[in-house]
């Protein structure tokens, strides 16, 4: 029985529409990819379905924050599990895993290890109902896991999934933490497009899960944050600005392009950060955003009706360095030193195109620390 394709991306989530746009986001515009060499092994894995729904209660085996939703109904779950207990073969499962922990992050079979979870519980989560075999054999319809014969059961549980496991072996180091390496973000880009190209941000918020991830969704819901931006992003671009200024809030001197290997080497280095950093992220962004909203409104970070990723970097960083100094006390100031940035040919070049080119991330963001520096 084959899988109907993408089987395990989030349809509905995937392909609804922003209702903000956001001027080269990720900066794919111009930008050049200088690949990196890989030595990847593979090897194969048979695990027994008991086994696997262990593994995924346990968290060993870990499903991907923005792949949480099901989509399979009750009809094509029931004929996945009438597949194994009759024996027929189904398709692998493709894992990757991970150096410190040695959890099995989740590329592709979703649904299918969903599907085990539910059944096994003994309610099929999205409609919070039993889950009972339907549109299968008389002799399985109807069933439960529970009132399954105990042949059934435990053939079932003795079915055997393949997975097929993959481990980055070289280079063997992604800025500091070799626990996300960077081949599983590329696995994820090539593996998991199904038709809908997966953005950046969705595809680091699984590799790079951990501390950083969930600061970055705790910064996404700021109120001043939402009223700067706009509505919460379906694709992640809001979130992806925010960990696009912390990194070069505190990290500009080693800016290089392609913006989006410079966002990942920074998130697989802080994936793991500690309390005290994380507060210092959130105090120096929930500070930035306040100041840019009370002093320039909703409009701080749109050259047209779209939000400009270029014009975000250069504010927010400007003002995060200024406000370091001491709290902004002229707010009227503070905007016409906005207005005039805007005015400047260089800051507009550095804004309007080669956005991510090392030249123009230094001129817009020189330019707007030094606008902001004086104000009172």
């Amino acid at each position: 029985m084959q899988d109907e394709a993408p089987d395990d991306l989030n349809e509905e989530l995937l392909n609804a529409p922003d209702t903000v746009e956001v001027e080269e986001a990720f900066d794919t515009v111009g930008e050049r990819f200088y690949p990196v060499e890989y030595s990847i092994s593979s090897y194969g894995a048979d695990y027994p379905v008991d086994g696997l729904v262990k593994r995924i209660n346990s968290n060993a085996i870990y499903i991907p924050y923005f792949q949480r939703s099901f989509v399979w109904n009750e009809y094509r779950a029931s004929r996945f599990i009438e597949s194994l207990l009759l024996g027929l073969p189904v398709p692998a499962i493709f894992l990757s895993k991970e150096l410190d922990s040695n959890k099995m992050l989740v590329i592709d079979g979703q649904q299918r290890l969903r599907t085990l979870q539910y059944f096994y519980h003994g309610i099929f989560q999205p409609t919070d109902r039993a889950f009972r075999l339907r549109g299968v054999q008389p002799r399985y319809q109807g069933q439960t896991y529970e009132t399954l014969s105990g042949d059934d059961r435990l053939r079932l549980d003795d079915s055997i999934i393949h997975a097929i496991i993959v481990k980055q072996e070289s280079p063997d180091v992604d800025g500091e933490d070799t626990a996300s390496p960077s081949s599983a973000y590329h696995i994820f880009e090539r593996l998991n497009t199904g038709g809908v190209l997966l953005q950046p941000q969705e595809i680091r918020s699984c590799i790079y899960h951990g501390p950083l991830v969930e600061l970055l969704e705790s910064l996404n819901s700021n109120a001043d944050w939402r009223s700067l931006f706009g509505n919460v992003s379906t694709r992640m671009r809001d979130s992806e600005l925010i960990l696009r200024f912390l990194a070069l809030y505190s990290q500009s001197d080693n800016y290089s392009k392609p913006m989006k290997e410079f966002l990942n080497r920074f998130a697989s280095r802080y994936r793991k950060l500690d309390a005290p950093t994380s507060e210092r992220f959130a105090t120096v962004f929930a500070a930035t955003v306040k100041l840019i909203l009370d002093a320039i409104g909703s409009k701080a970070f749109k050259t047209t009706n779209a939000v400009n990723a270029a014009l975000f970097d250069a504010v927010m960083v400007g003002a995060a360095q200024r406000i370091g100094t001491g709290p902004v006390t002229d707010h009227a100031a503070f905007n016409a030193k906005y207005e005039a940035l805007l005015g400047d040919q260089p800051f507009k070049q550095s804004i309007s195109s080669g956005t991510t080119d090392e030249a123009n991330v230094a001129t817009r963001l020189k330019k707007a620390t030094e606008a902001f520096r004086d104000v009172p």
